[in-house]
């Protein structure tokens, strides 16, 4: 997952909406009279709030002149498209184009370092709110690598970019998965830890990223590369077999049709920048949900009555819908607590022992709605929905009955 600094230009790219006056030109001791057409408007004094001024001094007492209003709009609109540019690249039509990753796969000496049981020291960097993220930390739990991998969590700075905070400001009580300081380099962001790497590092400073602390490089930041690793990389691994040999066609055909519609596809409906690319990518986002709802309707997973990793990668997307997704990237057709098989199907696998204390609903929120400021520039989080809640999800699924 993209912090915004990592693709966000400078702010003096961005054309100012109005200027800023020096305040002695509003002459804020002796409120004035002028007239705008038929108006005669008086500005109210304000020493301690230069905006506030300014807001009168524009509008007064009545609605914005048309003309205001044409301004700030074509202004806003630019902006917005700028920021959405460098936010979310996009083709020629408007539609998302995600970035590949740099390191996708991790290397195969690391398969032979740990099927032979040599001693290799890994550490897992995520951030609570990224889906790709998530998936590495459910993977790992259930494989029982808590020992094996350690974890340092980043959290949105104030510029966006991923960065660490001193163990001393975690919230008293917190469980380990919570914003924490660098533990295998010391550094305060994501991107000085990239720099490491030898050789160092001028792409995109992403989490999921899995790093060599005997080697000091970059061993893999790719989601789907580091859970593939974390399930069959590792001979202490004694945990669920999450991608079996028979299985793993069916794996590689679901993850065809999840990926694109709906892992990436709730991203191409909220980053879209034109009204037919959002139209094709809602589209395709519900077909898939609908034909989904219908096949967990009789089959308890994906692959029938084998948790894999196709259900992890689209759990973590499901577990955000109602969330953030729903609202924030306008997949309004439906919310997923109206797909009764769907949503089942998300708290059976919530259910499982460890995954729930992988969720972070709270953190989730706010990497969202307070970290996409194109997206929600009043950075205003709603309330969490009550079908998203520990309590609702923890009811009885009902879904055992699948397994017999």
């Amino acid at each position: 997952m993209l912090s915004f600094s990592e693709m966000a230009v400078s702010s003096s790219s961005f054309p100012s909406l109005c200027p800023i006056l020096p305040l002695s030109s509003m002459n804020c001791r002796r409120p004035q009279k002028f007239k705008y057409r038929k108006f005669s408007l008086r500005i109210v004094a304000s020493s301690t709030d230069p905006l506030a001024s300014i807001g009168r001094l524009l509008w007064g007492r009545a609605l914005p002149p048309q003309q205001l209003v044409a301004v700030v709009r074509l202004a806003w609109s630019s902006t917005w498209q700028l920021m959405m540019g460098q936010l979310a690249p996009s083709s020629d039509s408007g539609s998302y184009s995600r970035p590949t990753s740099a390191f996708p796969v991790v290397p195969d000496s690391y398969y032979r370092t740990f099927s032979t049981g040599d001693n290799c020291r890994l550490h897992l960097y995520v951030a609570l709110p990224c889906p790709w993220a998530h998936r590495t930390l459910i993977v790992r739990a259930l494989k029982n690598l808590e020992d094996d991998i350690s974890v340092s969590v980043a959290a949105p700075g104030d510029d966006g970019s991923w960065e660490f905070r001193d163990d001393s400001d975690t919230a008293a009580g917190a469980s380990f998965l919570a914003p924490s300081s660098d533990k295998a380099n010391g550094r305060r962001t994501l991107r000085e830890v990239y720099g490491l790497r030898s050789g160092g590092y001028n792409g995109r400073s992403t989490v999921p990223m899995l790093w060599s602390m005997d080697k000091g490089d970059v061993v893999c930041n790719e989601s789907y590369g580091i859970i593939e690793f974390f399930n069959s990389g590792f001979l202490d691994g004694v945990g669920m077999d999450l991608a079996p040999p028979d299985l793993r066609g069916q794996i590689e055909a679901w993850n065809e049709i999840i990926y694109p519609n709906v892992n990436n596809g709730v991203y191409r409906c909220g980053f879209a920048q034109s009204q037919e690319a959002y139209n094709a990518a809602v589209n395709d986002l519900f077909q898939t949900l609908d034909m989904l709802d219908t096949h967990l309707a009789t089959s308890r997973y994906l692959c029938g009555t084998v948790l894999t990793l196709a259900d992890v990668c689209l759990f973590t997307t499901l577990i955000r819908f109602d969330l953030a997704y729903n609202i924030l990237f306008k997949c309004t057709k439906r919310k997923l607590v109206e797909f009764s098989n769907l949503h089942a199907y998300t708290r059976d696998i919530y259910q499982i022992p460890k995954v729930a204390e992988t969720c972070k609903f709270e953190a989730i929120m706010d990497g969202y709605y307070k970290t996409l400021f194109p997206l929600n520039p009043g950075s205003i989080r709603p309330v969490i929905p009550v079908n998203c809640e520990p309590e609702y999800l923890n009811k009885p699924h009902g879904r055992e009955i699948l397994s017999r």
